[in-house]
C-alpha cells in the first residue's frame, strides 16, 4: 500500500532570531537529519555531507561545486512541498486496466436511452394509456378509482386511515387543519406470520380491527369512550349520529377490483400471502364486519391505493390555485394516478360515483406500460432479469424503473463482465496492478453472486462518491458486497455502469410523467400556474440527481421543451397511505353529506372543494 501520511517534525528556530520556522512536512529520515545538522550543527554539515550516502542526488564529485555550506546556512533551511492529503490523480493504468476502460464504456453505451428515443417513448404511452381508457385488458389498465375530486388545502377534519402494505399493519389518525397542514398520528404493528397464511380471513381481518380498537384507546379515547355510552341512547336510521363516527381510509397495497370508492375485490394475494378464502370478497366490507363486531366507532369510507393517497397529499399540501394532476412512487416499485376527464373514459364505470365535477382519479398501472416491447429499451441483462423473474412478460416498465430491479440489472451486467478473461474487474494478476498495492479478493458468500443480491441502494452511493478516490464506494463494495480491496479502476466501471442504469430509469420516469402532463392538458392552458406533480419513493428521494435528469429529458420532449418543463413542478408528498388515506375517505364522507342515512348510495353528492 502506498503512503501519503504525513509526519510533523517539532518547530525549530532560525539561528538568526527566536521566531519559529514552523512545522516542517517530513518527506524521508535523510531530509529530515539534515534539516537537524542545518538547525543545530551548521558548522558540522561538511563533514556530514562528505561521509553521507544520499540516495537520490549528484555524485559527491558534484556535490562540492554545487553546494557552499556557509550559503546554505544563510537561507531558509530546506523545506518539502506539504504533499496533498490524498492524491488527486488516478493511478496509472495497466494494460489491463485499459481493456477493462473500453469495457466498461461499450456497457454503458448498451443503457444508454436517446432524445429520439425518448419521444418515441411518450408517443407510444399516450397511446397506450387512451388504449386503456377504452377497453381493459391492456397493458396500461387505466382503472377507475371512483375518487372524483381532489382536496385544496382548506380541508379540516379528524380522520382515520389504515395501511396494509405487506408484512406491517400501520393505524394512523390525520387531524387536517384547514390550511394545507396537519397533525398525523400512528402506530404499527407487524402482521404475525401465521396469519399472512390463515384459514379464513376472519382471522386476519378480526386482527386488524382490534388493532384499530387499541389505537383508539390509546390516542383517542375521549372519542371511543363517548361513544360507546351513548351507543344504547341515541338512535338514527343508521344507528348513530356522525359526529360520533370516524370515516376511515383503507390503504390496501394488493391487487383488486375497485367498483366503489370503498369497494373493492380482492384478486389475488401477493407478498407472502395466501388466504383463499379472502380471494373474490370485498375487502372493505371483511373489515367493516370485524370493526362492527368490536362495536367500533368507524366507518370503512375509502379504498386506497397508494399513488392515488399521493396525489391526494401533494393537493392538500401544495401550494397554488390548482391541486396536483398526478400522484407517482419510484421507491421499491412505480405506478401512477392521475385526474383524467370524465368525457375520456370510454369503458363501462360499473360502480357509484359522484359525476358533477366531471373528472375521475385513474390508478394507471403504469409498470406495465408497453409489455409488448414496443418502444421500451432492453439489454441482454434486461432479458435475463425478466426471464428470471416471478412474472416473466409483465411489469417491463417497472423492471427497467424501478428500485427493486435497478441493483439486479447492475448485478447481471458486472457478473458478466467479471466473467470475461480479457479484463481483470475485481481481480488482479499481482498487487502491482492495484493502486492499494493489494490484490481484490471476493467473498464466497458476496451478493454479486446471488440473485437480487445487490442491492438498489449501492446506487445512490456511486452516484453521489465524487471524491477522486471514489472512497466511500470502494468502502460500501466492501461492506456490502464482500468485495475487498477493490481498485479506483473497478470502482470507476461500477460506477459507470450503476450510473447509465439510474440515468435510463431517470429518463424513463421522465417518459411517464409527461406523458400524463400532455394528456391532462394542462400546458396548453395560459398562463404561467405550475402543473403540481407529487412523488414519493426512495429513488425521487434519495437517488442523486435523479430529478435532474428527468428535467433534462423534459426539455427534448415534443410538447414539453424548455418553456413546458419550466411549469412542472415536481414535489415530494410524503404519506400518501395515512394523509392521502384520510383525504379519500374525507371525500366519501362529503359524498354522503346530502344523503347521510342511505347505506352507500349517492344523491347529488358535493364536490370536495
Amino acid at each position: 500500500m502506498t503512503t501519503n501520511k504525513k509526519t510533523q517534525i517539532p518547530a525549530f528556530f532560525d539561528p538568526g532570531s527566536s521566531r519559529p520556522v514552523g512545522v516542517v512536512p517530513l518527506c524521508s529520515a535523510a531530509v529530515f537529519t539534515l534539516i537537524l545538522i542545518l538547525q543545530f550543527f551548521p558548522h558540522g554539515f561538511k563533514l556530514f555531507f562528505d561521509t553521507s550516502i544520499l540516495v537520490a542526488g549528484p555524485p559527491v564529485s558534484h556535490r562540492a561545486s554545487t553546494f557552499s555550506p556557509s550559503a546554505r546556512v544563510a537561507q531558509d533551511p530546506p523545506v518539502c512541498e506539504s504533499p496533498p492529503p490524498f492524491p488527486t490523480t488516478p493511478p496509472v493504468s495497466k494494460p489491463l486496466a485499459m481493456a477493462l476502460a473500453e469495457e466498461a464504456r461499450a456497457v454503458v453505451r448498451q443503457f444508454d436511452y436517446s432524445d429520439e428515443n425518448v419521444n418515441k417513448g411518450v408517443k407510444e404511452f399516450l397511446r397506450q394509456l387512451d388504449e386503456g381508457l377504452h377497453k381493459d385488458g391492456t397493458s396500461l389498465s387505466q382503472i377507475p378509482t371512483y375518487v372524483t375530486a381532489v382536496p385544496n388545502g382548506t380541508e379540516k377534519g379528524l380522520y382515520l386511515a389504515v395501511d396494509l402494505g405487506g408484512t406491517n399493519f400501520r393505524v394512523c389518525s390525520i387531524n387536517l387543519n384547514g390550511d394545507s397542514t396537519f397533525k398525523l398520528t400512528y402506530s404499527k404493528v407487524a402482521i404475525p406470520k401465521e396469519l399472512m397464511v390463515a384459514k379464513t380471513s376472519e382471522e386476519l381481518f378480526s386482527f386488524l380491527a382490534k388493532q384499530i380498537e387499541d389505537f383508539l384507546k390509546t390516542h383517542h379515547f375521549h372519542h371511543y369512550e363517548t361513544h360507546v355510552r351513548r351507543r344504547n341512547t341515541v338512535s338514527s336510521p343508521t344507528g348513530y349520529k356522525d359526529e360520533h363516527v370516524f370515516r376511515l381510509g383503507f390503504t390496501f397495497s394488493f391487487p383488486v377490483k375497485q367498483v366503489g370508492i370503498n369497494k373493492g375485490t380482492l384478486i389475488r394475494w401477493t407478498k407472502g400471502f395466501d388466504i383463499p378464502d379472502t380471494v373474490g370478497k370485498d375487502v372493505c366490507a371483511l373489515l367493516q364486519t370485524e370493526i362492527d363486531k368490536l362495536h367500533l366507532p368507524v366507518k370503512v369510507a375509502a379504498l386506497v391505493n397508494d399513488t392515488v393517497g399521493t396525489l391526494m397529499a401533494r393537493s392538500y399540501a401544495a401550494p397554488g390555485k390548482t391541486g396536483a394532476v398526478l400522484g407517482a412512487i419510484f421507491g421499491t416499485g412505480t405506478n401512477g394516478a392521475y385526474v383524467e376527464k370524465l368525457s375520456n373514459i370510454k369503458k363501462p364505470l360499473e360502480g357509484e360515483f359522484d359525476d358533477t365535477t366531471g373528472d375521475m382519479v385513474i390508478n394507471t398501472e403504469w409498470g406495465s406500460f408497453d409489455n409488448q416491447l414496443n418502444v421500451l429499451p432492453t439489454t441482454p441483462w434486461d432479458v435475463q432479469l425478466d426471464k428470471e423473474s416471478p412474472n416473466p412478460g409483465f411489469q417491463m416498465f417497472e423492471k427497467r424503473v424501478s428500485g427493486m430491479f435497478l441493483g439486479e440489472i447492475v448485478r447481471l451486467a458486472i457478473l458478466d463482465m467479471m466473467q470475461n478473461d480479457k479484463i481483470s474487474f475485481f481481480k488482479d494478476e499481482n498487487s502491482s496492478f492495484n493502486d492499494w498495492r493489494s490484490t481484490t479478493n471476493i467473498g464466497k458468500h458476496s451478493g454479486l453472486f446471488r440473485q437480487w443480491g445487490l442491492d438498489s441502494s449501492i446506487l445512490s452511493v456511486a452516484a453521489a462518491d465524487a471524491n477522486p478516490e471514489l472512497g466511500t464506494l470502494r468502502q460500501q463494495l466492501e461492506s456490502q458486497l464482500e468485495v475487498y480491496s477493490p481498485s479506483l479502476e473497478d470502482a470507476q466501471a461500477f460506477k459507470a455502469i450503476a450510473s447509465a442504469v439510474g440515468r435510463r430509469a431517470a429518463r424513463l420516469s421522465a417518459v411517464a410523467i409527461a406523458a400524463i402532463v400532455l394528456q391532462t392538458g394542462g400546458l396548453d392552458k395560459p398562463g404561467d400556474e405550475p402543473i403540481d406533480i407529487g412523488v414519493d419513493g426512495s429513488l425521487v428521494e434519495h437517488y442523486p440527481s435523479f430529478r435532474d435528469m428527468i428535467y433534462e429529458a423534459f426539455r427534448i420532449i415534443d410538447g414539453v421543451g424548455e418553456e413546458g418543463a419550466k411549469r412542472i413542478r415536481i414535489g415530494i408528498a410524503k404519506d400518501g397511505s395515512g394523509v392521502g388515506a384520510a383525504l379519500i375517505a374525507l371525500v366519501a364522507a362529503k359524498m354522503e353529506q346530502h344523503n347521510p342515512f342511505a347505506n352507500h348510495q349517492l344523491h347529488n353528492p358535493p364536490t370536495i372543494a
